[in-house]
């Protein structure tokens, strides 16, 4: 049996820029042992995973090593896939079943926009080791449900970072999140995230981390719509409008191959 598979660049509109992911689209649900095997062979930071369902679509999400709660750039990458290759009318609204629940993506302009909880940091947390880690003492650190968040002195520091990957592996946390106000016209604040834990050593643009940013540096800036720029080496666009207990991701993305799956 063969399945779609396509490759999306999200959160950018260049070609080669932003976080890609494999979209694979199925007529049903698939053995998860199958699709983490399929996302290992695509190495991509997340492989997502879609079939049809009651109102809406199935959706889960995989690293090259291990399935996770919440992707943004993969869910962006996934409505995009469903529109262009005419699985859902242009900019009609999607809403896809995922781990955290119904998630939703539609247009607005130019921009796909994508409805997730927001995941704003519990509290300022302890974490031994931390610093020497990173090479660099952060202000502040706290953290959420998945990751560990720390904001460094400047952009330049963090912009500059060569932190560590085999301590940061060892921190009991999804990821890593590290951020800074923008030295950037346009933007509010810059960051990067690191997940060596799950096979991500640095994922050049991370929706989901954004859940997180967005209600930190809103209410440090007292903004409610905000521009982030991640700062990896494909580097990548996120905007950001905080609505309660939701977070309204907005991105752009461009379509690079399509195939099919053979196995």
């Amino acid at each position: 049996m063969s399945h779609e598979l396509h490759l999306v660049d999200a959160f950018t509109g260049t070609p080669f820029r932003g976080n890609t992911a494999a979209v694979c689209i199925m007529d049903g649900p698939a053995d998860p042992v199958w699709m983490q095997q399929v996302a290992g062979e695509m190495k991509h930071s997340e492989t997502a995973f879609l079939h049809p369902g009651q109102g809406g679509w199935n959706l889960r999400w995989f690293t090259p090593e291990r399935e996770v709660d919440l992707c943004g750039h993969a869910t962006l990458a996934a409505a995009f896939t469903l529109w262009t290759a005419g699985h859902e009318k242009p900019g009609s609204a999607i809403a896809f079943e995922t781990r955290s629940g119904t998630l939703t993506a539609q247009k607005d302009g130019d921009w796909i926009t994508i409805d997730f909880p927001a995941e704003p940091v519990i509290s300022g947390a302890s974490v031994p080791g931390l610093d020497r880690a990173l090479g660099v003492s952060p202000v502040f650190v706290g953290r959420n449900r998945f990751d560990i968040l720390a904001e460094l002195p400047s952009a330049a520091d963090l912009c500059t970072l060569e932190p560590d990957m085999a301590a940061l592996a060892g921190f009991s946390t999804r990821g890593i999140i590290v951020t800074a106000v923008s030295d950037l016209p346009h933007f509010d604040f810059v960051s990067r995230f690191f997940a060596p834990a799950v096979g991500v050593p640095e994922d050049p643009v991370t929706g989901s981390a954004h859940c997180c940013l967005g209600p930190y540096w809103g209410e440090k800036l007292k903004k409610t719509e905000l521009d982030g720029f991640q700062c990896s080496a494909r580097g990548g666009t996120v905007r950001v409008t905080l609505h309660g207990d939701r977070v309204i991701l907005g991105g752009h993305a461009v379509h690079i191959s399509s195939g099919q799956l053979l196995v």
